[in-house]
């Protein structure tokens, strides 16, 4: 089928070249065709895979902090563990300690993103308190504090995208814009984003993901939709998309699991559901558990035809 329109492109990370710290760079986006069936011609780039990591682990799923144990309490040395021995491809920090933190102690967010800048030269995607009286406040701390980064910031929605907007353009970092599982709520949260000031360049679309058999086949079919209404010319569709899996980790089936199978049942919870998002059109795949991220990759690599890996070029940015 001739497609009439593509995926716009988004660049996360900024290198030294672009007035960053980051060790690489990506361009998401740019696919004219569907996913897994283009080839290096038809544009677009394999997806990636981002790793999810918090700066407070009481909010996190028990799998997970049992498998890394004392690592999860040293913010800074999980980050660098997920790129040097996970290989993830980015890293999204949760700011989950805001929650218990509250009004008090905003200025702790600018040394903890500095913890994680350092700890790891992979780019960051930051998502605040999911606390709308406290998330104006976070989103500009953590925008000032990646300034010249190229971050990718949210969550934006159509009740709260104000606040993560101003950061995105005071500091130019890119959205994150969810919806509740809806085309037509993407399509309009997308236009009141551009409304205010940000670019479809730094958008990026999180139809919200529920997890392989609750609820998943919903996301699949929105996912699906965005995209065929972007490659069929919807320029308010045609930005490119993330898609988190870890509810995959708090489903019945992972918390009552014996001790034994928790790990190996949680990791195919995650994959499946990751991978399933990938063959919708999702460009960046998030997940917690670390022995997800290996897995996802190796699967993503043998789809993906005519490419080997992300290239990276010389100077650090990722090449087509």
């Amino acid at each position: 089928m001739e497609w009439t329109g593509s995926i716009g492109r988004v660049v996360l990370g900024a290198t030294k070249k672009d007035g960053g710290t980051r060790s690489v760079s990506y361009e998401i986006g740019g696919e004219r065709d569907l996913p897994f069936v283009m080839s290096r011609c038809q544009g677009g780039h394999p997806p990636l895979v981002a790793y999810e990591l918090c700066d407070d682990p009481s909010f996190w799923p028990p799998v997970v902090r049992e498998y890394t144990g004392d690592l999860n309490e040293d913010t800074g040395a999980w980050a660098k563990t997920a790129e040097k021995q996970y290989g993830a491809d980015l890293v999204r920090l949760h700011l989950t300690s805001t929650k218990r933190r509250g009004f008090d102690d905003f200025g702790a967010i600018k040394p903890m993103m500095d913890e994680i800048l350092t700890a790891t030269g992979l780019p960051l995607v930051i998502e605040g308190s999911n606390d709308p009286e406290l998330d104006t406040e976070v989103f500009l701390r953590c925008g000032e504090a990646g300034e010249g980064e190229k971050l990718l910031i949210g969550t934006a929605e159509a009740g709260r995208y104000r606040s993560v907007a101003a950061a995105a353009v005071a500091y130019h970092h890119a959205v994150i814009a969810q919806s509740p599982i809806d085309i037509n709520l993407a399509k309009q949260l997308n236009i009141l984003l551009r409304e205010i000031g940000v670019p479809n360049a730094q958008i990026v679309i999180d139809p919200y993901t529920g997890a392989l058999g609750y609820g998943f086949e919903y996301s699949y079919s929105v996912m699906e939709r965005i995209r065929y209404s972007a490659l069929k010319g919807d320029t308010d569709l045609a930005m490119p998309m993330i898609s988190g899996a870890a509810d995959s980790l708090t489903v019945k089936e992972v918390r009552e699991a014996s001790p034994g199978l928790r790990d190996e049942i949680a990791v195919a919870w995650e994959f499946y559901t990751a991978l399933s998002a990938a063959v919708s059109g999702a460009a960046i795949l998030c997940v917690r558990h670390p022995k997800t991220v290996e897995r996802l990759k190796a699967a993503i690599l043998m789809l993906w035809p005519d490419v080997a890996s992300p290239e990276v070029n010389a100077d650090g940015t990722q090449g087509t």
